[in-house]
């Protein structure tokens, strides 16, 4: 799973979604294509965008939900904690140096 999550955070665009969604969670498609256009200047199109999510989707750093017509997207930060965790080592005293 966290070559999945590295995958889908080595590509420019999907960490603009990304920062997109930390900004507005719970956009629709629509929502999302409008920002990346006018904040970022991005001329993607809704097709590009909807390939992105959905890598970002299989990943588990974006969740979605439906309402009625309209299919909303939110952030999912788990994956990257757990990664984080993995590296994380519980010592008071501050960073440890390794020697060679």
């Amino acid at each position: 799973m966290a070559d999945d999550v590295f995958k889908a955070l080595a590509d420019p665009t999907r960490r603009t979604i990304l920062d997109e969604l930390t900004e507005k969670s719970g956009q629709t498609l629509f929502e999302i294509c409008s920002r990346l256009s006018m904040k970022h200047q991005l001329g993607i199109s809704r097709q590009g965008v909807s390939q992105h999510l959905a890598v970002l989707e299989a990943a588990g750093l974006v969740e979605t939900r439906r309402e009625g017509r309209y299919k909303f997207h939110d952030l999912n930060t788990a994956p990257l904690r757990r990664i984080a965790e993995r590296w994380l080592v519980p010592h008071a005293s501050g960073p440890q140096e390794s020697t060679p």
